[in-house]
Parts: C-alpha cells; structure tokens; sequence
C-alpha cells in the first residue's frame, strides 16, 4: 500500500517579516502568511488528509488549521520533535544586524551542521530528532494506514527532506523551503494489518513529545528532546 506524505513549511509570521530569529518563540502569521497557507490548502484540496501532524507552535498549528478547512475531522497529533530549530539567546535577535557584525560567526549558526547558537540546537541536533520521528511514523502507518498532513518548519523539514530526496548534507544545508508549497512523498507500507482504510481506527494512539509552552532554551532542564542529543549539549 502507498502512504502519501505532504510535508509543508509554516507560513510567515511577524518574526519572519522582520527578520528575527525566531526559533522557540510563538508568533502569529502575517496577512501575507494566511494567504500562503491558503495556497497550500488549495494544493492539498484535491488529496485525502486521514491524519495530521504539527508541533505545539502557533505558526505550525495555524498553518496546518488553514491547509486541514476543506477535510472533516482530520486526527491532529502534536509532536515538537518537528518544532523548529531552537537558537537559544539569539531568539529574537535581527539577522541582519548579527550578520553585520560578525558575519563569518552569523554564517556557521545560520548554515553550519554542528555548532549550536549558545543555550541552542545546531541542525544535527534537529536532525538527531527529527530522524526517530520519521521512523516511528513509518513504523506506526503499518498499523495505522492512511495519508498524513505534516506541520513543522524550516529547519526541521531540511533532514526530512534529506531522507526522501537523497540529499547530500551539503545539499540540505543549501535548500530553502518555501511558505506556500508543500512537497509531497509515496511510503510503500508492507505488512499492515489486514482492514481498509475506510476501517482504520480514527483514534489511533501517537506517542509523541512535547515541549512545555515555557521552555525557550535546548539547555533548560525541562526540555524533554534533550535525551536525542545529550552528547551535544
């Protein structure tokens, strides 16, 4: 059976049109923003969504809430192991102005694999994270099966996008992932149990994890996606 995945970015937000680092701070989206997600509603209009998931954040969840309007009682599952990179101190710092300052030490935080922002997550901590999510996903479609709406952000759909494209690292480093386009990917599932998926449970159980509202920096003691980078911390 083929799965179909439709994995999109958040629409813009007011930290977005400013330029700030947003990381683990909760804006709204912008008018602009609604109208991006508008565009992706429009592109998943035409496709079953039977189960949909996002992170805790307000841009992912509005996002998802615009895109998920034209489909009837679609399951939604939080899980922040698809929340957006955490940039620690510089979260709600100017880009621009730090990329003026120092721009050789802007350009390994923005770009770089392994070097975290202070108090924050490098990409390979992201991608530490996301990687188990995608895997119980799989795992969990076998029992579960059906097409799936996912909600996350711009630097949590790069390794996504590096497993189902192929992607080198120096390739998902360089992507830029668009605001108004989801991109779509076909999961062979095997062995699922032996029901239609107009039979499947639609309260399937999702052990996901969650960040408390509360926990702005990867350092913080409460932060429980600690445990899939602790050696990087």
């Amino acid at each position: 059976m083929i799965c179909k995945l439709f994995v999109f970015r958040h629409a813009e937000t007011t930290d977005n049109a400013r330029s700030l680092f947003s990381g683990w701070r909760d804006p709204k989206l912008t008018a602009k923003g609604v109208l991006q997600a508008e565009e992706v509603a429009e592109q998943l209009s035409r496709h079953r969504i039977d189960y949909a998931f996002t992170s805790h954040l307000r841009r992912a969840r509005e996002t998802l809430g615009i895109v998920l309007r034209k489909h009837n009682a679609v399951p939604v599952f939080v899980d922040d192991r698809l929340i957006e990179r955490c940039y620690g101190t510089l979260q709600g710092k100017s880009k621009h102005k730090l990329s003026v300052e120092n721009p050789e030490w802007f350009a390994r935080i923005h770009r770089g694999y392994d070097y975290p922002p202070p108090d924050g997550e490098s990409l390979k901590m992201v991608e530490s994270r996301t990687l188990p999510f995608i895997v119980q996903l799989e795992q969990w479609l076998r029992r579960n099966p059906g097409n799936v709406a996912i909600s996350c952000h711009g630097n949590s759909l790069r390794p996504i996008r590096r497993v189902f494209e192929h992607l080198s690292l120096e390739e998902m480093l360089r992507i830029e992932n668009p605001q108004d386009h989801a991109v779509s990917y076909a999961l062979n599932i095997h062995n699922i149990r032996l029901k239609s998926c107009l039979e499947k449970e639609q309260t399937a159980d999702w052990k996901g994890i969650v960040v408390p509202p509360d926990v702005k920096l990867a350092t913080d003691f409460r932060n429980p996606l600690k445990k899939y980078y602790l050696q990087d911390i």
